[in-house]
């Protein structure tokens, strides 16, 4: 299962456009000629002119044909700011300016306007600063309060089958979440999967008690997320609580699961109840089980806007912008 490669060749020749903000980094600089001669994205570069001059050397490529933009001296500084001041109660348009004027604030302005399709960043940048930019730039889907992330798992020979690709959440931004947010986790990463898997979401929610198996706080937290986000949307096949085989084997799920469950054994969509058990978990699939650990991916944004490991390769940068091009692609409106 090669989903990088499916993205790639439908984005072709689409002109969406991702912006990058950080033109100071060469990596930035070596992606975004490989998506304009690719003709995968049209990238749009951020960056003063003395910082892209020396990215552009250290990157040993040019930007010919490749937009850039100095946010400090761009049309469109006023726009944004009266846009981001009218969305911010008690920021006036000189305060906003100061704001937007930083790349990753002035990235996100131009997704919210529709000046962008996407917004990739974090080469250079704290993953808590890109949110920050995120939620007060295109904001959060109504609904959802909380900013996550997800990874994309592909696991060779799944139990005897063929790859099978998961979404797994959250493993890199929410450190204890309440059972709210839990919630939001869950309803985001139902959407991320429509997206990406091409297939309806199975959502479990795994804690070390299957159905009452066990007690405690923390499977409370996880019974009343699974209460909140039934509530939220119906429609979707989420269940819980579940230990992780009784979550995707088939043969233990009917063991364990006694009644009905349109999840256990066939989830899809993997939500773990703390930051711990999803990070540790899926650095354990990648390494023990071969996987392909893709990300991590933001989710819950209104619009398109991805965070990249500040030691991501250029591939990494590339295949980030693709998937993420996929939610573009995908056109899929979230709960």
């Amino acid at each position: 299962m090669d989903i990088i490669a499916g993205f790639r060749e439908k984005a072709r020749g689409k002109n969406l456009s991702v912006v990058l903000p950080e033109g100071r980094d060469e990596r930035i600089i070596n992606a975004a000629r490989r998506l304009k001669d690719e003709d995968i994205a049209r990238p749009i570069v951020l960056g003063q002119p003395e910082q892209l001059a020396a990215a552009i050397e250290k990157a040993g490529v040019d930007l010919e044909g490749i937009e850039t933009i100095n946010p400090k001296e761009s049309e469109r500084l006023d726009f944004y700011a009266e846009r981001y001041s009218d969305r911010r109660e008690g920021i006036s348009v000189n305060v906003a300016r100061r704001i937007v004027v930083k790349p990753l604030f002035y990235g996100g302005m131009m997704v919210a306007c529709g000046d962008a399709d996407i917004a990739v960043g974090g080469v250079a940048s704290a993953t808590s600063i890109l949110i920050q930019a995120g939620v007060l730039t295109v904001g959060l889907v109504p609904g959802i309060q909380t900013p996550s992330s997800y990874f994309l798992m592909v696991i060779p020979n799944f139990l005897g089958e063929n790859d099978k690709a998961f979404v797994y959440a959250d493993c890199a931004v929410n450190v204890d979440p309440s059972a709210e947010q839990l919630a939001d986790i869950a309803l985001a990463s139902a959407v991320s999967a429509r997206r990406l898997l091409g297939q309806e979401p199975r959502v479990a929610l795994l804690s070390f008690s299957t159905r009452g198996s066990a007690a405690g706080a923390s499977v409370n937290k996880v019974r009343h997320a699974l209460k909140i986000a039934r509530e939220r949307e119906p429609g979707l096949a989420i269940d819980g609580e579940f230990q992780a085989d009784s979550a995707i084997v088939p043969r233990v799920a009917a063991k364990k699961v006694k009644d009905e469950s349109a999840v256990a054994g066939k989830a899809n969509v993997i939500i773990f109840p703390d930051l711990d058990s999803g990070n540790i978990a899926y650095k354990l699939t990648q390494y023990m089980a071969g996987a392909q650990a893709i990300g991590p991916f933001l989710q819950g944004f209104a619009k398109p806007i991805t965070d990249l490991s500040r030691g991501a390769t250029v591939d990494d940068i590339v295949a980030t912008v693709i998937l993420t091009l996929g939610q573009v692609l995908k056109n899929v409106t979230v709960v």
